[in-house]
């Protein structure tokens, strides 16, 4: 039967506690690795992106996507403290609804990281290219240069977006030759970027016009199915820059008592970012305005397409939020703080290749997971022998996450990221609901309220978001769904190490897997 192979709980836990990692992450070490992962392109790109879709709506589109991100955040807290591992949804999909299921999350979450390490990239391009080159030094580079063909929306004329290609290709060499971020070097990068959306709070709440607030939603709450467009269109473009907080969990066999440790994380971080992703949209939209730019039936034009570039490149339209590639430094510049700005700018080229860094970092986590499994080729985690990392499948990735952001505009990016997470997110949702019924007497130090609610709640907000997505990026998810299944069906179901009844627990160490019977407990050794 296709939903016939479930890898028992405790085989996962055994492996864990055989072969586990060492534990020294804090509670407040959590937030600000998730603080760090979340704060990033999100914010500080997305805000234009999100303003031609919804208007000053933005600020309830952040309300939007926050709220589906904290019931998930939940859902994803028990189950993380429950099955503290590597893995991710991927992992938790695996003990509970099997193998093929686990694939489709684990190949989902392959695109969700590859896409938005492109998305990022891209916002860094127009960071350097916006502070670096043409406030700093005075030079232009031509569009051909600064947007590939089909980034339509980032400059007419576009051939590729070189320096989001550098910036791609030169993390990833980072990683290959063994660079790694410290939890100091991340702490520091996190106080950059707050530090930095400090300075824009303080500048720009005192001069909010609250006439810049109407109309408060030009384009409605709905802009209907397919369209991308309202505020719950928004909502599901910048449902990115809360994308990260699940990488909280991917750190819970580095962390100490994580059954206390990493909801506290997971649901922290979600809550600060939220605060300050309304408070941001307020100072951004209440100073310059944020009024989307209109077609002749007064629909907000598609962000990314030909018909809004041309219209950005119009005079009447050269401070307007909704078209700037580096949207809080320049409402700050607009406003008379150009030097600030240009110090925000630094801020975000400082900070960003950091979140590309973990967002690559984690994609070829969950290809070393899948490989353990037998899920992928082995020689794709091969480790180099003088580098000691898998530069192979760290190569491979970089060059797809390179030729996307070379090529795909930002909001376009994180549309189709957004579309692998969601459907990652709803499967945790479902995952602990199963757990909840199959092994109820399993000890869990942290249980999600009300979880009759919370859990149908995700699962509902999820596929309502997906459904608000532009129809190409819905496209996108069933599309590399298919090709992942030519790949199970034609390698990996026949590879797997729980197919052919064993499960590695050291290196060339095979355990038998026994099934789990609620309520006895399995000895640890």
């Amino acid at each position: 039967m296709l939903l016939d192979r479930v890898k028992p709980l405790d085989a996962i836990l055994a492996t864990a506690e055989r072969k586990s990692l060492h534990r020294s992450l804090g509670w407040f070490q959590l937030m600000l690795f998730g603080i760090g992962c979340i704060i990033g392109t999100g914010i500080f790109v997305l805000t234009a992106a999100g303003a031609q879709k919804a208007g000053p709506g933005l600020m309830l589109a952040f309300v939007i996507a926050g709220a589906v991100c904290i019931v998930a955040a939940l859902c994803y807290a028990e189950i993380a403290a429950m099955i503290p591992v590597a893995g991710s949804a991927y992992t938790y999909s695996y003990a509970t609804m099997g193998e093929f299921l686990a694939w489709t999350v684990g190949w989902a979450l392959v695109l969700e990281y590859a896409i938005a390490a492109s998305a990022v990239s891209v916002g860094w391009s127009g960071f350097f290219t916006g502070t670096i080159l043409q406030e700093t030094f005075g030079i232009a580079l031509p569009a051909y240069l600064t947007a590939g063909p089909l980034a339509l929306g980032g400059a007419p004329g576009g051939f590729i977006n070189l320096p989001a290609m550098i910036i791609a290709l030169l993390v990833t060499w980072l990683l290959m030759i063994g660079t790694s971020e410290s939890a100091k070097v991340n702490a520091v990068l996190v106080m950059i970027k707050l530090t930095a959306l400090t300075a824009f709070l303080i500048l720009t709440l005192p001069r909010i016009d609250s006439a810049n607030f109407n109309p408060f939603l030009p384009a409605g709450i709905f802009g209907g199915f397919g369209t991308g467009v309202g505020a719950v269109g928004a909502a599901a473009t910048i449902f990115f820059a809360y994308v990260g907080f699940d990488a909280v969990s991917t750190a819970a066999e580095e962390t100490k008592n994580p059954q206390r440790n990493v909801p506290i994380g997971l649901v922290g971080s979600l809550i600060f970012c939220t605060i300050i992703y309304i408070l941001v949209a307020a100072g951004a939209v209440g100073t310059i305005g944020g009024q989307p730019i209109m077609d002749a039936l007064g629909i907000p034009l598609e962000t990314g397409s030909p018909e809004l570039a041309r219209q950005c490149a119009m005079p009447q339209y050269a401070e307007a939020l909704v078209c700037s590639n580096e949207a809080l430094a320049h409402v700050l510049r607009v406003i008379g703080f150009g030097t600030v700005g240009n110090l925000l700018g630094y801020g975000a080229i400082l900070a960003l290749p950091s979140v590309i860094l973990i967002l690559l970092f984690g994609q070829t986590r969950i290809f070393f997971v899948m490989a353990r499994d037998g899920l992928l080729p082995e020689k794709l985690s091969e480790v180099h022998p003088k580098w000691k990392t898998p530069y192979i499948v760290t190569a491979i990735t970089g060059i797809v996450v390179a030729v996307a952001a070379a090529f795909l505009p930002v909001g376009k990016l994180a549309d189709i990221a957004n579309a692998g997470t969601l459907y990652a997110f709803m499967m945790v949702a479902i995952a602990v609901m199963l757990l909840r019924k199959r092994d109820p007497g399993r000890k869990r130090a942290f249980k999600v309220p009300a979880l009759i609610i919370i859990g149908p709640l995700t699962i509902a907000g999820c596929i309502f978001l997906f459904f608000n997505l532009p129809t190409t990026a819905m496209l996108v998810l069933p599309i590399w769904s298919a090709i992942g299944f030519l790949i199970y069906f034609g390698y990996s179901r026949r590879m797997s190490h729980l197919g052919q009844g064993r499960v590695e627990v050291h290196e060339g160490e095979v355990e038998d897997i026994k099934p789990h019977v609620p309520g006895v407990d399995v000895p640890k050794s």
